[in-house]
Order: structure tokens, then sequence, then C-alpha cells
């Protein structure tokens, strides 16, 4: 007996669980893009199955729907495959296993892949059925959107006639995302120059830190530990001699960082002075963030003296200015959606090797000519200080488009289900809606989906009753794409 075969909208999930026995976490898409193919042959549908394994299946308009415009409904194939630790699943080889409780459909000991199952459950259970009403469609699974939105990046967009995108890539029943950010990775290096001298090793280590997602809190003005250590840094530089023997903070880098450190050489007799300036310091940046960042912490350590292999004055210099003047943080709110970032930049990796100081920032905009710019803006200081940057993973932003028709039949048939208006808002995030704008001129897009909790996690579930309330939003909105 299927899990969740008397659960409704019955198509969907026997689509659903048919996927969740198929390994697909990122980079693993072979077996589920097969599937896809599959599908399409035994429906006799027309498909394309690219290099990467993104697959399209294209459906021909229902009867009265012939001269509507093409609507490419859209979702990614990979999932997270995360278990926990004493879970012993293979998740490359094994499916997962279901179950039900009140509400809520969820994997044992794994996460689920609702992000983004459902969406190609929904899509296919559209394919299936002719009974239902829609415009041309193209049915378009990406691959590996978990790790850099590769897929998408690297599909060939030139065989869609679509005008309208349905993305199915939103986990939160209530919004209908209309824009999101367009980003990229720029690193900063600072060469590294060596030199040996006498001196005592005096360790700073801050952690504790709130930290949070980079475009989805970066709003919320809680403090990056590795901006906090280059403004003692700073102090310290201001007031007597030090070296850098290294620093290191911070996880990835759209992540505000929530530890970092540093190994400073200090002459013996200025030891009691160092601490006294570094305390002095964390206790008002501490005092600064105490309501976003109460249980952030300061620890020390004075190792004896010895001969050390240190940083040069002009190094030392270089990278404590690199950290104290970089832009950090929000650099502007949006003036088409209420309450969104439009443009920011995070430090979030900092890392000493043998050869370079490297820093690391995720830069995001909704306006890809304020990312440009901001790029450069970091580019010019970078020259200023004799460093190298190098920019990686860029991807477009999704403009707010101020006439949407998709936008505006999607709010109407949500009213009539739910008897109020939905929230529609803009990310400070990347979506593949932005990939296919980009590629696909005046391309009217936006994205849904039912309610999710703790996607990414062990603790990931989908509300049955949201999926089936969804599936309706759906089906009318695709019958009044005519």
């Amino acid at each position: 007996m299927k899990v969740l075969e008397n659960l409704q909208p019955t198509s969907v999930f026997k689509y659903f669980e048919e996927i969740t026995q198929i390994p697909h976490g990122s980079k693993n898409v072979e077996k589920i893009s097969n599937y896809l193919v599959d599908f399409a042959k035994e429906h006799n549908l027309k498909y394309i199955q690219d290099e990467s394994k993104n697959v399209i299946i294209f459906k021909d308009a229902s009867e009265g729907y012939e001269n509507a415009d093409t609507v490419i409904i859209q979702g990614h194939m990979d999932m997270v495959a995360v278990k926990e630790a004493d879970c012993n699943k293979d998740m490359e080889k094994e499916g997962l296993d279901l179950e039900v409780n009140g509400d809520y459909i969820s994997a044992k000991g794994t996460s689920l892949g609702g992000d983004d199952g459902i969406a190609v459950a929904m899509a296919l259970a559209i394919l299936d059925d002719d009974s239902i009403k829609h415009p041309a469609i193209e049915a378009v699974f990406t691959v590996d959107e978990e790790i850099g939105m590769l897929g998408a990046a690297a599909l060939d967009t030139s065989v869609l006639k679509g005008k309208i995108l349905l993305n199915a890539d939103s986990e939160d029943e209530r919004v209908f995302t209309v824009s999101c950010a367009g980003g990229g990775t720029v690193e900063c290096k600072v060469p590294f120059q060596h030199e040996p001298v006498n001196g005592q090793i005096f360790e700073i280590k801050l952690d504790q830190f709130t930290g949070g997602h980079s475009g989805a809190e970066i709003h919320l003005g809680r403090a990056n530990a590795n901006v906090a250590l280059g403004r003692i840094l700073l102090n310290l530089v201001q007031n007597m001699d030090i070296r850098i023997i290294s620093i290191n903070g911070g996880e990835k880098d759209n992540a505000i960082a929530k530890l970092s450190e540093a190994a400073i050489a200090v002459l013996p007799e200025n030891v009691d002075k160092v601490k006294q300036i570094v305390e002095e310091t964390f206790e008002e940046i501490k005092d600064e963030y105490k309501h976003t960042d109460p249980d952030m912490r300061l620890t020390t350590n004075v190792l004896p003296s010895q001969v050390l292999d240190v940083a040069t004055v002009p190094t030392t210099i270089r990278a404590i200015m690199t950290l104290v003047n970089m832009p950090h943080g929000v650099q502007k709110m949006s003036h088409d959606v209420e309450g969104l970032v439009q443009t920011s930049l995070n430090l979030g990796v900092l890392r000493t090797n043998k050869d370079d100081i490297i820093f690391t920032y995720s830069v995001r905009s909704s306006k890809d000519s304020e990312k440009k710019y901001l790029i450069e803006k970091i580019r010019s200081l970078a020259d200023l200080l004799g460093e190298e940057i190098s920019i990686s993973g860029e991807y477009p932003a999704w403009e707010y488009v101020e006439n949407s028709k998709v936008r505006d039949i999607m709010v109407d048939v949500y009213k009539e289900i739910y008897g109020k208006e939905p929230i529609v808002e803009g990310i400070h995030a990347g979506l593949e809606c932005g990939i296919f704008s980009s590629k696909l001129e005046g391309l009217d897009c936006i994205s849904f989906g039912p309610q999710m909790h703790d996607i990414h996690t062990t603790k990931e579930v989908l509300s049955i009753a949201s999926t089936e309330r969804t599936w309706e939003l759906l089906l009318k909105t695709l019958e009044r794409l005519k």
C-alpha cells in the first residue's frame, strides 16, 4: 500500500510519492531525469533532455486555448539530501520512508524534498490529465538548483515559446514572490608578505553572534563577527605596533558571520594595553548590538614570547583597512516593494593561508545595474589597496514588473479561494525566475507554492491541506490564462 494514495489531490500525491522513491539529491539527478523522460514517452509527449539532465516536456493547448500565450510550469528536480546522524539510509541509492502525521507529510530520518518535488509532481499531474483546461504548456524541470541554480543557467531557452512562467518553488502558501535579487561572490585577496619578529601571540576570538542568512536577514541589523573583528584590529593598530599572524572567520559567503578570530604578534610590554583596548572595543560593540546579538562573546589568550612569522606592516595595514572600509550590509532599500532590501553585501568568509588573506563577499541586488556598481566599488578600493579580486557565481536579478497579467489573475483567484488578499513581495535572494527572465525577454513570472516548514532539514514537512488548495489555485489560474 502506498503511504500517500488516499490523500487529495490524488494525482499530485501519486507522483510526489513516486519521486520520493528515486534518489535525487543535487548532483545525483540522472535517475530522476530519466524518470521524467520515461513519463513523457509513456504519455506520447514531446520532450528534450539536455546534457545537464534538464528536461522539458511539451503539451498542446486544450480546446479553446489554442491562441493563448504558452505557459511555462517550472520547478527543480534536485533536493537537499540530508539525514540524521543515526539514520542508515544511503540517500545516493535509496528512496525515502514517508510518513503522515495529521496534516503533514515527512520522511523518517531524512529531509523530504518537498522543495521542490511538489512542483515536479504538480506539473506531471497536469501533463497526465487531459480534462484540465490550459494553454500550451512547457514543463521545465531543472537540475542542481540547490547548489547554485546550475541547471537553469545551462539550459538552452531558445526552444521555449512561453510568455508566462509559473515557478512552484516557494514554501509559504500566503506569499506570491514577484521579484528576486541577483548576486555573485566577490573574492578579494591581500598578498600575505611575511617577515620574522620576536614577540608574543595574542589571540582574539569572537563567537556566539546571532548570524543568519545574508539574503533573508541582512536587514535586521545583526552584527557580523568579521566586521567586528576589523573594528577591534583598527583600534589596536592606531595605538601600537601589531602584526597579523592570521585572521579567520565565518562559514559561508551567504551567511552573516557568527565567529571570527585573529592571532596577532605584539611586544611583551604591550600585552596589557592590547588586552585593555580589545576588551573596551568589544564592550562598545556589544552595547551597540545588545538587542540583536545579546550572546556575543570575546575570548583572549596570550602565548609565550618566541620568533614568529608574521605579516609585514603594509600587509597588516591593508588587511585591516579592507576589513574596516569595504562596504558592508544593506546599501539600499527598494522603492517598488515595501520593506525589501534592494542592494546589500556580506563579508561571509575570512581566511588566511601562506600566500594570501582572502575576503569573500556575497553581493546581492534586485537591480543588476546596482549590483555591477557595488562590485566596481569593491574593485576600485581593492586597486587602491594593492589587492586582487575575482568574481564567481553571478546570477541575474528578477526585477519587479509594474504590469503583470499572471500576478493579477493569481491574486484574484487566491482571493476567491481564501477570502483574503495574498502577500505579494520580493525576496533578497536568488530564484530561477531571475535566470529565466534574463534569457526570455518580456517573461511574466510569479513564484508560489504550498506550505512547507524546515526545508533542507530532517524536520522538513509538507502540508496536505495546503497542497490541495495550491493545486486548486494553479488549475484555476491556468483556466483563466485564455
